[in-house]
């Protein structure tokens, strides 16, 4: 059994060697002829995974170690035969660190409490039911938005035009599909109040970079168009900026590793059930007041100083990701 896995997905090497013949290649680097002998790929979102890299290839497990997938051509899978495994969900609580320390940064930075700011979370899956969970218990009014889960389950969830009419403060946690790519453009950012912060750690292309340049509205970007060449239009325009590391949490990466080495092991059969890598210590969540987030979360995760770093050197971007020293989960 072969696998080609990317080089950069943490606690994997060793895991799977017993019982199959591993390959560690730069994700953007695996090429037709890597994958032509494989019987599965472990990737990150730096892998195109379509017919043109799989076309001719014996590849019978697509294992993504992320909660998106819009780098997979998942019709172009299902029609050949190829699985698809996801670890949705894996870095939900790296994502609620990463918004925690945004909405402290801007607290401080303009001068509010939480209970003068409306919420706006489009999205309320994995990552934003959370970060809406804890931000209500902030003390925020919350607002959510997914009209997927309102059409299923009538929630109450609103239009994205009301959320962006009241919202003070937008984030944005959705899926990258046809239905949400370009979701913030020009007559969204045209409903928004004046001096809204548009938060985006979802997928770069979830926002339109010219409408939110040309919208000059504040903003906090994690993830980018056209990463990693970066737009630095936008990147000067952000009150805070990093390298779409958001979901980076120890606890989230081995999470994410977990499920990618659990989907192998279940299609080919392999003793791996129930593996978690022993050097990462697993997620212990719990309640955390506002007081405490403000007086705890620098320690944790000083964001303005991951944000200075990347405005100094953008070109630097893929290099900040791969050499990324993961935050530890504590709430």
């Amino acid at each position: 059994m072969k696998i080609v896995a990317d080089s950069a997905i943490p606690f994997l090497r060793g895991v799977l060697e017993p019982w199959a013949e591993v390959r560690y290649l730069p994700g953007s680097a695996i090429t037709p002829a890597d994958a032509a002998q494989a019987d599965a790929l472990i990737v990150r979102t730096r892998t195109r995974c379509d017919e043109r890299l799989l076309g001719g290839s014996r590849v019978k497990l697509i294992a993504t170690a992320t909660i998106g997938f819009d780098h997979i051509d998942t019709a172009w899978c299902a029609a050949h035969g190829v699985e698809v495994a996801t670890s949705a969900g894996c870095n939900a609580r790296g994502v609620l660190q990463w918004a925690g320390a945004v909405l402290v940064h801007l607290s401080r930075t303009q001068g509010w409490q939480p209970a003068q700011r409306t919420l706006g979370v489009v999205g309320v899956g994995h990552v934003g039911s959370l970060v809406a969970r804890y931000a209500a218990a902030w003390g925020f009014r919350v607002l959510g938005c997914d009209p997927p889960r309102e059409e299923r389950e009538h929630a109450g969830f609103l239009p994205l035009e009301t959320v962006a009419r009241e919202a003070d403060i937008l984030t944005f946690h959705t899926p990258l599909d046809a239905s949400t790519r370009h979701l913030v453009d020009n007559a969204l950012i045209g409903r928004l109040r004046p001096g809204a912060v548009v938060m985006n750690s979802s997928r770069g292309e979830v926002a339109d970079t010219e409408a939110l340049v040309a919208g000059g509205h504040p903003c906090v970007i994690d993830v980018w168009e056209h990463e990693p060449a970066i737009d630095r239009r936008l990147l000067g325009q952000a009150l805070l900026a990093t390298p779409h590391v958001a979901g980076y949490s120890e606890q989230g990466k081995a999470n994410a590793t977990a499920m990618a080495v659990a989907a192998v092991a279940r299609r080919f059969s392999l003793p791996l059930t129930g593996w978690y890598p022993p050097e990462a210590a697993p997620s212990a969540p719990r309640p955390i007041g506002w007081e405490e987030l403000c007086a705890t979360i620098d320690r944790v995760y000083d964001i303005e100083a991951e944000s200075r770093r990347l405005k100094a050197q953008p070109e630097a971007f893929e290099e900040m990701r791969d050499r990324y020293a993961y935050r530890r989960e504590y709430f």
